[in-house]
């Protein structure tokens, strides 16, 4: 495995998203210069986030502030939420109720692109396709499906519902069911790559790297992350092959965020500075 990793443009932009909503393009370019992104990459990468409508440019050059739409910062807003849940997830502190969380939707063709977005927004939700127009996930996304719903003009086209006896076809076990649902092996092998590149991250952290190394680290970590967890369901770990690789590669990340700790620039990961990672997972 080559050690550098590559960090797609566009996702240095997402994660150097303040709370307001905007991007110090200062910040952005020196960032982009430090992981060896050229200035034009950056600036054809911004170019295209704008004309796509997703952000906003004010100002020139690197004095320019960059102003995330509703959309985009909708789309990043719950990924906090998810990582602090698969957090618990992996500790125990969420157990799963058994019960299925199901959603329809039907979108008249005159509103199509309200109803590829309301899709596109079920399976970044983590849902799974039952049958044309019917989803499933294994935890509640019923707030986050009705904003999406509310915003895009078709509330009363949602129909939510759950259950605790799904049966697709002839298969009704859980534990089958989501083998059958979701790509495990291939969320699996997501999560091993990770834990190959925090480990060798944390050896790297050991030895004293500077300022610039570390910033490095940094980006390269949250760009493994947001890779694997980003098609993510996080299924419920009874729903799971154990020893499942996501808690292992988790708990590999949590011991590099800690050890990059304070001297970890304050412009990256901000998305995660409400988080108290936990202990190291126990064995299971």
């Amino acid at each position: 495995m080559t050690d550098r990793i590559q960090v797609p443009t566009r996702l240095l932009v997402h994660a150097l998203v303040r709370a307001d909503g905007t991007v110090d393009a200062g910040e952005l370019y020196r960032v982009a210069e430090t992981i060896g992104m050229s200035e034009q990459q950056v600036r054809l990468c911004v170019k295209r986030l704008v004309a796509e409508g997703r952000f906003r440019h004010e100002g020139r050059g690197r004095k320019a502030v960059l102003h995330a739409s509703a959309d985009t910062q909708r789309e990043l807003a719950p990924n906090l939420d998810f990582l602090h849940h698969a957090y618990r997830q992996d500790t125990g502190l969420e157990p799963w109720d058994g019960r299925w969380h199901l959603a329809a939707f039907a979108v008249p063709e005159s509103a199509r692109p309200a109803r590829d977005a309301l899709r596109d927004t079920l399976l970044r939700l983590g849902g799974a396709a039952l049958q044309g127009g019917l989803y499933v996930c294994a935890n509640p996304w019923e707030p986050y499906l009705v904003a999406a719903a509310s915003e895009l003009g078709v509330p009363d086209s949602l129909t939510l519902l759950t259950s605790t006896d799904l049966r697709r076809g002839e298969v009704s076990d859980p534990v089958e069911l989501a083998r059958e649902l979701w790509p495990q092996e291939e969320l699996a092998e997501g999560y091993r790559r990770l834990s190959r590149v925090a480990e060798v991250r944390l050896a790297r952290l050991g030895g004293g790297p500077s300022p610039d190394e570390r910033l490095v680290i940094a980006v390269e970590l949250a760009a493994e992350l947001s890779r694997v967890m980003e098609p993510d369901p996080l299924l419920p770990p009874e729903l799971l092959p154990q020893p499942w690789p996501g808690a292992q590669a988790r708990d590999l990340f949590a011991r590099c965020w800690t050890a990059l700790g304070e001297e970890t620039p304050s412009i990256l990961f901000r998305q995660y500075a409400g988080i108290s990672f936990p202990p190291a997972v126990p064995p299971r």
